[in-house]
This record gives C-alpha cells, structure tokens and sequence, in this order.
C-alpha cells in the first residue's frame, strides 16, 4: 500500500463501515464487499470497486439508489443523471431544466467501461451526497474525515 490515493480509500472504507453500521449487528454484504475491495486494491479498477461497495453499504443501510430507469418517463437509455432527493436515474431529456441541481451518473454506474479521474469524482460525490443526508444527517454528523479527503484528491486530480 505505497499508493495515497488507495490508503485514503482503504481507511475512508474503515471509517464509514465504523461509523454507519450498527454495533453488534450482522451486515454480511457489507463484509463481503470490503472482502472484494480489499482485493481490488490490487488492480486498476480499485476506484469503481470502492464506489460499487459505497453504494452496496448504502442499500445495506435501506437507502439503496434506483439506477435502474428514469423516474420521471420510465426510459432504460440515457441514463445520465440522479435526482438528489430521490436517488433515482433521470434520463437527458427528462432532466434537462434541471440538470444543474442533479447529480452526474457516472459511465461505469451506466455499465459504460470508462472509468476516468471525473467518472470517479462523479461516483464519489454521488455516494457522498446520500451518505451525507441519508445516513451521517440523522446523527448530525458529517462524512468522516477520510472520506472526504478521498474526494478532495481526486477533485485535485481534475
């Protein structure tokens, strides 16, 4: 582990699991995940590893996003945004008008095999946003610190 970037997403993943998950209770798909990320740290593809387990300790926590089809026509294609208060895809055309209050669906999330510096920071502050108000916001509490530093270098890679 001689790579930052990889260690400020190892003790990030540590800190959220410590933070967000329940004493004493069983979340196997949580374990499992850090199992599958940890071993990912090993290959290229760590950073969309390390969204994907973001995103599995969100839905283990009950607030698991839709990227499935467009909230508001039911479209399966061009998939492009997220609605912050929903959690669901949005496609192009039906987000439009309000494509600056949504937030960026990733390529790698829309099963595109892109996984750029930006795609990444997309992935990281889509999780972030609904880490934040969905589970760190009923503790008033902010994302752990690791966490954010996570972010702060890849936005700083851009």
């Amino acid at each position: 582990m001689d790579d930052p970037l990889r260690l400020t997403a190892l003790q990030s993943a540590c800190a959220l699991a410590d933070k967000a998950l329940p004493e004493r209770e069983k979340h196997a798909g949580v374990y499992e995940g850090m199992k599958a990320l940890l071993e990912s740290f090993a290959t290229e593809l760590w950073a969309p590893t390390y969204i994907y387990w973001e995103i599995g300790l969100l839905r283990e926590l009950g607030f698991g996003l839709d990227l499935s089809k467009c909230v508001a026509t039911g479209a399966v294609d061009n998939l492009i945004y997220v609605s912050p208060k929903s959690g669901c895809a949005v496609s192009g055309p039906a987000g439009e008008l309000y494509k600056e209050k949504l937030l960026h669906l990733p390529a790698f999330l829309r099963g595109e095999g892109r996984f750029e510096d930006s795609d990444i920071l997309d992935g990281l502050r889509l999780t972030g946003h609904f880490l934040l108000h969905r589970v760190f916001s009923q503790a008033h509490a902010d994302l752990p610190e690791s966490r954010l530093r996570l972010e702060e270098k890849y936005l700083k890679k851009q």
